[in-house]
């Protein structure tokens, strides 16, 4: 029972992410990202700081990965670094 709470825990651990996002300009950027990222299973959290050029995010690893998620970005238009 206890090795089935442990593997739960660390299967439901969040993942965080920053990523730096370029062509963003005004808040229809903002929202834009946020929706199509928000969109994807697994992601909890979207952040986007428009004068930084950052895009923060908390997602479940085993729902969804990175690459999903600049993906995302790439296909709403924006450029990933």
């Amino acid at each position: 029972m206890i090795q089935y709470i442990l593997e739960r825990k660390v299967r439901f651990m969040a993942n965080n992410a920053v990523l730096n996002v370029e062509g963003m300009s005004c808040m229809h950027c903002v929202n834009t990202v946020k929706s199509s990222v928000g969109a994807l299973p697994g992601v909890s959290k979207v952040e986007v700081d428009l004068s930084a050029k950052k895009v923060a995010v908390t997602y479940e690893g085993d729902k969804v990965n990175l690459e999903k998620i600049k993906a995302a970005i790439e296909d709403a238009g924006y450029e990933v670094q």
